[in-house]
């Protein structure tokens, strides 16, 4: 699943994941690789202490501050988190597979085309949504400044690319039941393509 920061992945996750759908969010297993003991060691040698939150965790925001400012930093990060999150993924894909109930499994990443994910997928689907409903989102959520998410998009690959390469676009623009319409009928029609054909 790919879309613009702020675009509702996470809630179109929800909902198919309500429908029975597994979904492996990307950002959550790389706040989870995050705080590992080595990784927040490395960081730590790197950084400085200033990038742990008062109870010892790494502040997300801090990293993000440092890394979305330089390339060589994000570049950094990146060869360290990913191999990781990799890994993990894998995993849960494996036991997502072996589970009965499991009618399809979801990855949520924000670096879908990115980290070429696209190409493990047999359907992408791409959650749309207007540019100023999103910025909002983003500053209320995220509390981030005008303007930056416009500065963290330019360093992912173009939306208008994204878009035109997924198989299924769920437009976010409506209300909360309208968008469960969408995802119901992209659900359905999923399952459905990848069902092996009944004698």
């Amino acid at each position: 699943m790919a879309g613009g920061i702020g675009s509702g992945k996470s809630c179109v996750a929800k909902i198919l994941s309500e429908l029975g759908a597994a979904v492996i969010d990307s950002d959550e297993l790389s706040h989870r690789e995050l705080n590992r003991p080595d990784v927040l060691d490395t960081l730590v040698q790197w950084w400085g202490g200033q990038i742990l939150a008062a109870d010892g965790a790494v502040d997300r925001k801090k990293i993000g501050a440092i890394v979305f400012a330089d390339p060589t930093q994000r570049h950094r990060l990146e060869a360290l988190i990913h191999p990781r999150i990799d890994v993990r993924r894998q995993c849960l894909i494996e036991t997502y597979e072996a589970q009965p109930r499991t009618n399809m499994i979801v990855l949520d990443s924000p670096l879908l085309y990115e980290t070429d994910l696209d190409l493990a997928c047999d359907a992408v689907i791409f959650v749309d949504a207007p540019l100023e409903e999103r910025i909002t989102r983003a500053m209320e959520t995220r509390q981030w400044p005008d303007g930056e998410l416009q500065r963290r998009e330019k360093l992912h690959q173009p939306l208008d690319m994204k878009r035109a390469r997924a198989d299924y676009i769920c437009k976010n623009n409506s209300s909360l039941a309208d968008l469960r319409l969408q995802v119901e009928r992209i659900h359905d029609q999923i399952v459905s393509e990848s069902s092996p054909n009944q004698p």
